[in-house]
């Protein structure tokens, strides 16, 4: 059964006590922005992947750059 909440556009399934939003440009609007939100979350964690490989690949650089000026010094 549901149950109309005083004062806003929201219902309440009283088996699961569940809030619905009735007003559908509301319920569109927080849709889209949830998906924005979490489209910038993916980006977010693909840029820190991206740098995470970078600095893998300066540190590999760097190691190799050691060892050749270390084996130059020495030979």
């Amino acid at each position: 059964m549901f149950v109309k909440v005083n004062g806003t556009n929201f219902i309440r399934d009283t088996e699961s006590m569940a809030l619905s939003n009735t007003n559908e440009a509301e319920k569109n609007e927080y849709l889209t922005k949830a998906k924005l939100l979490s489209n910038q979350k993916n980006e977010i964690n693909k840029v820190k992947s991206e740098i995470n490989d970078i600095k893998s690949d300066v540190s590999e650089i760097k190691q190799m750059l050691l060892k050749l000026m270390d084996k130059n010094q020495n030979g």
